[in-house]
């Protein structure tokens, strides 16, 4: 009994496996398609085969692996939200009022009332 349930989830296993395997190869294939339909004729750039577009999905995981911050980035934050609402329903109108006020300084753009002096760089 212990073995037909190992195997079922062997089986199992190894079809999920092959099953992100055809996905992520399918997704390679179609990156290139798009690659060599669109850059060349756009850009003038290369046409390229399917492991040169393979490296280059890994490159770019690579490079741009810090950028997406990932699952783990929202863990972090999660309480934020219900911490700020709180401290929210805990201003008094004056506070709040305060609040709106700092925001606005430290984060909206000042309106330029006159165009900035000096030589013109164009």
């Amino acid at each position: 009994m212990k073995l037909e349930k190992v195997m079922k989830f062997t089986a199992i296993g190894i079809l999920v496996g092959a099953v992100v395997i055809l996905a992520m190869a399918a997704f390679v294939y179609a990156t290139q398609w798009l690659w060599n339909e669109l850059v060349p004729t756009l850009f003038g750039g290369p046409v390229i085969t399917y492991w040169q577009m393979l490296g280059l999905l890994v490159l770019t995981k690579i490079i741009l692996w810090p950028l997406g911050g990932g699952r783990g980035h929202w863990r972090r934050h999660r309480g934020q939200g219900r911490m700020w609402a709180a401290r929210w329903e805990s201003m008094s109108p004056e506070e709040r009022e305060q609040f709106k006020a700092k925001m606005k300084t430290k984060w909206c753009m000042p309106k330029h009332e006159t165009p900035p002096s000096g030589p013109a760089t164009v």
